[in-house]
């Protein structure tokens, strides 16, 4: 990858049928969606459901996805598995679809010390050519990077930053300091409540699972910033923070946001995982939607 990625890359959710199989029709109409606002796409994260997806389909959804984009915007694939073994082996068919960059996840379940995390990742670094991104979520894996140990894994390569998505400013503010002075390494913003701040802060680019249901609110919050108008920026974080505390408030993302989704008419499925919205719930969504998004 030659050019720096900036801006927006949308956590795009993975679009399924009526009987819960991908739909390759779907996800190409999101790409469009986000394209069409200014973003580019992080495939196979968190929104991605890539917990419930097979290889075949992580790489079907990655395929899409490049297709879809066809080098008009900047595509980054999840590849993280449980194990260095499966990680690196999903990596390799991953990179030779046209990924800009591969995001790789810490392994989960099984706690690990900073020696082990730095082993994982230098193997899986050395095993692929494509450059990577480190991905911070520790209430999900149980994993925690810390910033010295971003700091070593930074002097590798094709180790070009981190996506930190812990979910605090603490967190944020580490990582963009590890990688103070070192060149080609960039942190990419997680939380949807710190856009506006990581910018101000440095972070190159933000990872935004809402994007998916205001693609263009939350573009306007990097728009405004590059232009310079910090205070249109931090307004428009506002309204993205009110709508990401009252629409996570109902239910866990990606099954908020393609609730959300299906209420503003885009046919995206349901989610796989176990999830069931009461009435009271879908009442509580569209009013959100009604309120922020219409």
């Amino acid at each position: 990858m030659t050019k720096k990625i900036n801006g927006v890359l949308t956590a795009i959710v993975t679009a399924f049928d009526r009987d819960g199989a991908f739909n390759p029709a779907a996800q190409r109409a999101q790409v469009k969606r986000q394209l069409d606002a200014g973003n580019g796409i992080f495939c196979g994260g968190t929104n991605g459901e890539f917990f419930v997806l097979n290889e075949q389909e992580k790489l079907a959804v990655t395929e899409t996805c490049v297709d879809e984009v066809n080098g008009r915007a900047p595509v980054v694939a999840h590849v993280g598995e449980i194990s260095t073994r499966e990680t690196i082996r999903l990596g390799k068919q991953a990179a030779k679809l046209g990924v800009d960059a591969l995001s790789v996840i810490t392994p989960w379940f099984v706690p690990l010390k900073q020696d082990e995390l730095i082993y994982h990742y230098q193997t899986v670094a050395d095993a692929l050519e494509v450059p990577l991104f480190l991905y911070n979520i520790p209430a999900r894996t149980g994993n925690t990077l810390q910033p010295e140990t971003v700091r070593t894994l930074a002097s590798l390569p094709n180790i070009i930053g981190i996506k930190d998505s812990a979910g605090s400013y603490e967190s944020l503010s580490g990582f963009l300091k590890a990688g103070e002075g070192i060149d080609n390494f960039d942190v990419l913003n997680g939380p949807d409540s710190l856009i506006h701040q990581g910018f101000v802060d440095g972070c190159s680019a933000c990872i935004s699972g809402l994007a998916n249901v205001a693609p263009e609110a939350i573009n306007a919050i990097w728009t405004r910033f590059q232009a310079g108008d910090i205070a249109g920026s931090r307004e428009a974080q506002e309204n993205v923070t009110g709508l990401r505390t009252d629409l996570y408030s109902v239910a866990f993302s990606p099954a908020a946001v393609k609730k959300a989704l299906a209420l503003l008419g885009q046919d995206v499925g349901e989610s796989r995982y176990a999830v069931r919205f009461s009435a009271d719930d879908e009442q509580k969504i569209r009013q959100i939607v009604n309120q922020y998004l219409q």
